[in-house]
């Protein structure tokens, strides 16, 4: 590996051309999302190939506790094979040195991908698509809060103090002075996004007090799902460094809206470049209905990969700018799935309902799921809606516990994600929310201790 560095993509290299490069950073993505792996002089990372983790660290639940996932082996903490993927090769820019991040793939002693790694999941799901002759785009959109430190979990979560001395104030959408009030910390996460070589498609003030969204540009579907892992990394330390915090919860402040993760999807047909929801006249396709059936028909199983937390379900509340059901529109932000103005070229589905606590591989890998259950099997949509959707019922999973059964049944989904992967993720999450329902809450302390 001694000219690993010719492997590099352009900005990696830039960052560290006319420097000592100190570190190398080998990590992966455990089941939440965090990053996990080593850090490593560069001059070991130049003599090595790979290293190893063990396989408990996709076991762990988001406390640090482990689920009983580890099968009928029992828990021996096998060791994984991560091999470096040098074109995710990225500037660590708030590091002391001059230091890179490297995302690794796991593997198996015989070579084979470990089908409960969030990215293997990912490209599973986008073999699936090339087999059939087809290309998935997607297109994130990342929304987040900004607010005052928080040590003390028994404390509420409050905004940020803004550049002008004052918190943060909700209900400012698009408002380019709110925005100004964040003005420092959006001009760090601009530098270190250039640094790492990411194109920002915009950031604007969201409706919930220090709550911002950024766009990224549509393109292969795990290379957007690496820039939403490293942003959330990369969005965490600009904010550190000016005495706030940026939160991924899909709802930390009581009475403001929740934080979602937008997925924009279109087909593209390998052999000709088209785009499979339009047809030679611009007209819609069978296609295009099919993916939005998809989306309709199996999100609901999937929801507690998009909405993987108890917090996650306090999201989806009429009238707070996310959906409670999947209606589809075109042009209408109160349906689960949305269909945004474009022309034919540009014809895409917007699927509304992940949060933005979600892992982005099992997010974007689950929505792709839904949508290739619906072209494959060519399932037909509900009909379009018209007017309010806050105004009917809601057809989603309102708490973890239903979104984990449905999960757990959802056999097709589990063929498309992988069998071994859904076994995993399944008895992980039943764990972190049985130990939820361990905890009492405030709320019942204050209205049942002496009411009932």
């Amino acid at each position: 590996m001694a000219d690993w560095t010719d492997a590099l993509p352009p900005a990696a290299q830039a960052y560290i051309e006319g420097h000592r490069l100190d570190e190398v950073e080998c990590i992966i993505s455990d089941l939440p999302g965090i990053a996990r792996g080593k850090a490593v002089p560069a001059s070991k990372f130049a003599r090595q190939s790979y290293f190893h983790l063990p396989d408990s660290i996709f076991y762990q639940t988001i406390t640090g506790d482990w689920g009983e996932a580890a099968g009928e082996d029992g828990f021996i903490e096998r060791d994984m094979i991560l091999k470096p993927d040098f074109s995710t090769a990225s500037a660590a820019p708030w590091t002391g040195d001059w230091t890179l991040q490297v995302i690794h793939d796991a593997y198996d002693r015989d070579g084979e991908p470990i089908p409960f790694s969030p990215r293997n999941v990912l490209k599973r799901v986008v073999q699936l698509y090339h087999d059939k002759g087809w290309k998935p785009v997607v297109a994130p959109e990342m929304e987040f809060f900004l607010v005052a430190p928080n040590v003390d979990p028994a404390q509420g979560i409050k905004p940020m103090m803004g550049r002008s001395g004052r918190p943060a104030a909700a209900r400012q959408a698009y408002s380019m002075t709110a925005v100004d009030e964040f003005g420092p910390v959006i001009d760090d996460i601009y530098d270190f996004a250039e640094h790492q070589g990411f194109e920002i498609d915009g950031i604007t003030q969201e409706g919930g007090a220090g709550q911002l969204e950024i766009n990224l540009r549509h393109g292969d579907p795990v290379k957007l799902a690496d820039e939403v892992f490293y942003f959330k990394r990369l969005i965490r330390e600009a904010a550190l460094r000016h005495n706030c915090f940026a939160t991924f919860m899909a709802k930390p402040i009581e009475d403001e809206p929740g934080s979602a993760m937008h997925i924009h999807h279109s087909i593209i047909e390998m052999e000709t470049g088209q785009n499979i929801f339009s047809g030679p006249q611009g007209g819609e396709t069978d296609a295009f209905y099919h993916y939005i059936a998809g989306l309709q028909n199996h999100l609901p199983a999937g929801l507690a990969v998009m909405a993987p937390y108890v917090n996650s379900y306090r999201r989806y509340v009429k009238d707070h700018a996310a959906p409670i059901n999947l209606e589809w529109a075109r042009d209408n932000r109160t349906t689960g799935i949305r269909v945004p103005l474009s022309g034919p070229e540009a014809r895409r589905v917007e699927n509304r309902i992940a949060g933005m606590d979600c892992n982005p591989y099992l997010g974007i890998a689950l929505s792709l799921a839904c949508g290739y259950l619906g072209l494959t099997q060519q399932e037909r949509p509900r009909r379009q809606f018209y007017g309010d959707a806050y105004e009917g019922d809601g057809d989603i999973p309102q708490v973890m516990g239903n979104a984990l059964d449905l999960f757990d049944e959802a056999t097709e989904l589990h063929k498309v994600l992988g069998p071994e992967f859904a076994r995993v993720y399944g008895i992980v999450k039943r764990a972190e929310y049985e130990e939820f329902l361990q905890v009492i809450s405030p709320w019942e302390r204050e209205h049942l201790l002496l009411n009932v």
